[in-house]
C-alpha cells in the first residue's frame, strides 16, 4: 500500500467534492448518469483512495457481472461510489432496508418519508460566505429550503438531511423496532433461544435490548469527545478546500498534493460557483468541533454492534424494498438477498457518509469511527456479560472486518 498522507487526503477531499456536487444524483441513476460516471472515473484516478473498489468483476449487487469488468479491477465505479466498506455496503441498494421501513413505535406505526431541502440547496459557495462561517462561532440564522413535499430517501441530499438533525440513536432505536415487529430471531447465545417455557424480559428480551442502545451510546459519544479534542483536532473538509481554492487562486502556498489540484472536481465546481469550495449541504456549515472522530460513525458503530449480536445476523430481511428516484414510492427489490447483518452494516455507513455527503466528514473519519463504535460496544457487552444469573456463553456477532466472535 501507498504511504503518502497528502495523497490520501487529497483523494478523501477529492471525494468530498463529488459527493457534494452529485447530491441531488438519485441512487438508482448512479450507473447511468454523467456525473457520478465522471465521479467514478476521476477518484479512480488517486493513487490512494481507501473506499470500495471493484476487484474481479462483482458488481455491488454481489451477484450481477456486466461486460467488460474486467476493466474495472481496482477501481471505483458507480456501483461502488460513495459507499460503506463493510461486507453488507455492496449488497443491494445504497440505503439499509431500516431507513425505508415503517417503524412500529408502540400503538404507533412512524412512516419513512421525510423531510428534506430542495435540489440545489448549498451553501458556503462564495468566499465571503465561507469566512463568516469560520469566524462565527454560533449557529447561523440562515434557513435550509425545504421540499414541500415528503420524500423516503432516495439520494446524497436527502440522506446529508437525514443525518442533519437525526437523535444521534434514532436509527438503531428504529432498527430495534423494526426488527422486533417482524419477529426477526434472535441469536442461538440468548438463553432463552430454545426454551419452550421462558422469554426473556428484563434480561434478554426488548427492554433489555433497547436499554443496551440507550447505555451503549452515551458511552460512545464520550469517547469520541475525547478522541476530538484531547486527541487529533482533525481540520473539517470545508477548511481543507479552502487551502485548496487558495493554492489554486495563488492566494496562498500549502503543501497540496497534485492529485486534487488536477482533478476534474474542483475544475467542475469553478465552472458552477467561480471557487472551488466545498458546497455544504447545511447551512451552518461543520459543527464547531473537530472532525475526528465522528460523533454519528462512533454511535452506528457501537449501536449496530449490539443489534448485531442481540440478532439472527444470517435471517434474510422478507419482502425488500427500494425507493424510486422521485422518492414517492417504495418499490420491490428483487435483487440479492439482504439479510439483517448486512443491512445493520450497511445503516452504520450510511448514517456516517451520509454526514460525509453533508461536507462535514472525511471518509477516514466514518470508517475508522465506526471501528472506535464497535470497540466501544465490545466493551460494554463484555463488562455485561458475567453479570446475568442466566446461564450465558457471552454475546456472539460478526465484527465489521468479517470476524466471528464471542463476548464473555
Amino acid at each position: 500500500m501507498v504511504n503518502c498522507p497528502l495523497c490520501g487526503i487529497a483523494a478523501e477531499i477529492g471525494e468530498n467534492y463529488w459527493m457534494a456536487l452529485t447530491r441531488d444524483v438519485s441512487f438508482t441513476d448512479y450507473e447511468t448518469n454523467p456525473l457520478t460516471n465522471a465521479a467514478a472515473a476521476d477518484i479512480s484516478r488517486f493513487s490512494v483512495f481507501r473506499g470500495p473498489k471493484v476487484r474481479g468483476g462483482a458488481e455491488a449487487d454481489g451477484q450481477r457481472q456486466r461486460a467488460g469488468a474486467e476493466t474495472d479491477r481496482g477501481r471505483v465505479t458507480p456501483s461502488t461510489l460513495f459507499r460503506g466498506q463493510t461486507s453488507g455496503d455492496l449488497i443491494g441498494p445504497f440505503i439499509s432496508q431500516f431507513l425505508w421501513r415503517d417503524v412500529p413505535y408502540g400503538a404507533e406505526t412512524i412512516g419513512r418519508r421525510i423531510r428534506t431541502t430542495v435540489t440545489g440547496d448549498d451553501y458556503l459557495t462564495k468566499f465571503s460566505d465561507w469566512l463568516s462561517a469560520q469566524v462565527n462561532t454560533g449557529q447561523r440564522a440562515l434557513p435550509g429550503r425545504y421540499d414541500l413535499v415528503p420524500r423516503y430517501i432516495r439520494n446524497g441530499r436527502d440522506l446529508a438531511e437525514w443525518a442533519h438533525i437525526d437523535l444521534l440513536f434514532q436509527p438503531y432505536l428504529n432498527a430495534a423496532l423494526i426488527l422486533l415487529g417482524m419477529r426477526a430471531p434472535i441469536d442461538e447465545s440468548n438463553p432463552y433461544f430454545e426454551s419452550p417455557t421462558q422469554i426473556g424480559f428484563a434480561t434478554f428480551g426488548p427492554p433489555h435490548l433497547l436499554s443496551m442502545l440507550t447505555a451503549v451510546a452515551g458511552c460512545a459519544l464520550r469517547t469520541v469527545w475525547y478522541q476530538k479534542w484531547f486527541v487529533h483536532r482533525r481540520l473539517r473538509p470545508e477548511e481543507f478546500a479552502a487551502r485548496v481554492h487558495n493554492r489554486l487562486t495563488g492566494r496562498a502556498f500549502y503543501p497540496i498534493n497534485d492529485e486534487i489540484l488536477n482533478s476534474a472536481a474542483p475544475q467542475e465546481l469553478w465552472r458552477r460557483y467561480g471557487t472551488s469550495l466545498l458546497p455544504m449541504a447545511y447551512p451552518e456549515g461543520s459543527p464547531t468541533h473537530p472532525a475526528y472522530g465522528s460523533g454519528h460513525a462512533v454511535l452506528a458503530g457501537a449501536c449496530a454492534t449490539v443489534l448485531k449480536a442481540w440478532f439472527n445476523e444470517d435471517w434474510a430481511i422478507p419482502s425488500p424494498v427500494v425507493a424510486d428516484r422521485q422518492g414517492l414510492t417504495l418499490e420491490k427489490w428483487t435483487g440479492s438477498t439482504l439479510t439483517v447483518g448486512g443491512e445493520l452494516n450497511k445503516l452504520a455507513s450510511n448514517i456516517a457518509i451520509g454526514r460525509n455527503i453533508g461536507g462535514v466528514h472525511w471518509r477516514s473519519d466514518a470508517s475508522e469511527s465506526l471501528k472506535l463504535g464497535e470497540s466501544v460496544a465490545l466493551a460494554y457487552m463484555g463488562d455485561l456479560s458475567g453479570c446475568f444469573n442466566e446461564q450465558f456463553s457471552g454475546f456472539s456477532l460478526t465484527k465489521f472486518d468479517g470476524e466471528r466472535i464471542t463476548i464473555t
